[in-house]
């Protein structure tokens, strides 16, 4: 692309819209990166509760040692840039491009954007339900299917604070004329900074741009706890006079990625659309119980465990067309992936021969 030197330059630059980052600020922050690539998360496993015996050695149960799940979170997102802004040109166009302006530019037209759609793709790929739907949203349905989540989120017992209604700004649409949210607020006089633009059932409503958001995702309620989006590196230099360049060198690197907690993943509710066309979501697999062999999704993936972990989010899921372990009484989990769509949910089957 060329570079354009003025007669008469003005006095301003013309720049692309932009949007601060949508998601910073509404993930978790618990756990630190610094001076490590992979953070692992010990869940304890607990167990059922059992009648009370009034007699016998063991009147509380058989005692069982508590087990654990551990989930390894790597980054893997390591993004950077690079500009110059040459002294000459610089000077031509009336000292347009400082160096700052440019890098602040760079920052709010491609860095931030790209690991938004980073992270609402993670979370759409790895939200612990997923539901697809054939029926176009409208206002009149809009708050029924968005309160389908919220259910699913009250009956995984999910905390009422801190969840968020992410939509894709033809989804506000339907949102705001809506007669269910028109009778809960008045729209115009609560819109605040980086997207929000009102609360519905107890949940900041955020409105995030096509270019950022999941192709053919409807709408997604995460809860803070759920996830998690760490930014080990965020890193800008600015070079006077490098060598080899008279003028500036504009440098950086984002170094980030984004994790759903396996334990916490109910906290995450994402809708499909999957009209003719559109997207589609794996019907979950079918896992014998005779053989451990797993069916049902045609040109995909089948991930499992065997420890009672979920496949999803485990460092010990396999892959397969049948379980390795077919002893009876195995308890095998398993979920499809394919190209292209979205997972599928969990099947849990517990085995009844060898």
């Amino acid at each position: 692309m060329a570079i354009n030197l003025l007669d008469k330059a003005s006095k301003t630059i013309s720049t692309y819209f932009t949007t601060e980052s949508l998601v910073a600020g509404r993930l978790s922050t618990e756990y630190d990166w610094s001076g490590v690539k992979t953070v692992k998360i010990m869940t304890p496993q607990t167990v059922p509760m059992v009648d009370y015996t009034r007699s016998g050695a063991n009147r509380y149960g058989t005692p069982t040692e508590m087990e654990d799940i551990i989930q390894e979170m790597t980054l893997t997102q390591d993004k950077s840039f690079a500009l110059t802004v040459d002294k000459g040109n610089n000077a031509d166009q009336q000292g347009l491009k400082a160096a700052g302006r440019m890098l602040k530019l760079q920052l709010a037209e491609r860095a931030v954007p790209t690991m938004d759609k980073y992270v609402f793709e993670s979370l759409s790929a790895k939200a612990g339900k997923i539901v697809g739907s054939t029926a176009a949203l409208s206002k009149s349905n809009v708050c029924e299917r968005i309160s389908a989540g919220t259910e699913a989120l009250d009956d995984a017992e999910v905390p009422q604070g801190n969840r968020t209604l992410f939509i894709p700004a033809s989804v506000y649409t339907y949102l705001k004329l809506s007669p269910e949210f028109l009778g809960l607020e008045k729209l115009g006089t609560k819109a605040v900074a980086k997207g929000q633009v009102g609360e519905y059932d107890g949940m900041a409503v955020i409105r995030v741009p096509k270019g950022r958001w999941p192709a053919n995702v409807n709408f997604m309620i995460v809860y803070k706890n759920s996830a998690t989006a760490p930014v080990k590196l965020n890193d800008t230099k600015l070079h006077q006079d490098p060598p080899g360049i008279s003028g500036n060198l504009i440098e950086g690197r984002q170094y980030y990625d984004c994790f759903v907690f396996g334990a916490k993943c109910g906290g995450i509710y994402v809708e499909v659309n999957t009209a003719s066309g559109a997207g589609t979501v794996l019907a979950a697999p079918t896992v014998a119980a005779a053989t451990g062999a797993f069916s049902g999704v045609t040109g995909g993936t089948y991930h499992y465990t065997t420890d009672g972990s979920d496949p999803r989010y485990s460092n010990t899921a396999k892959t397969g067309t049948a379980s390795d372990v077919t002893a009876a009484g195995t308890v095998v989990k398993c979920y499809a992936t394919k190209a292209g769509a979205f997972p599928s949910p969990v099947t849990e089957q517990v085995l009844t021969s060898s």
